[in-house]
């Protein structure tokens, strides 16, 4: 027996997350690859570079999120200011 249409389909959170969920992501992606650049270069493709660079990057990490959830609303307002806003069809 097939699983319906239905069951296949994901389900997706409530749109009022969308104020933390792209901070999140957006956190997670960029401390990511920052912290992996910053510490290949200090420690380069050694051994040290893998022990070292989950740590740095979850150190990043926990200083991100919380900053671009501050920020992001002043972002916005910069953005709006600077960018011309779509005109309506």
């Amino acid at each position: 027996m097939k699983p319906s249409a239905e069951r296949r389909t994901r389900r997706k959170l409530p749109a009022r997350y969308a104020a933390v969920v792209m901070p999140l992501t957006l956190s997670v992606l960029m401390t990511f690859v920052v912290s992996a650049i910053a510490t290949l270069k200090s420690l380069g493709p050694t051994q040290a570079f893998i022990a070292t660079w989950p740590a740095a990057w979850a150190i990043s990490w926990l200083v991100a999120f919380p900053t671009l959830l501050a920020v992001l609303p002043l972002v916005r307002r910069i953005v709006a200011l600077v960018v011309e806003a779509p005109k309506p069809n």
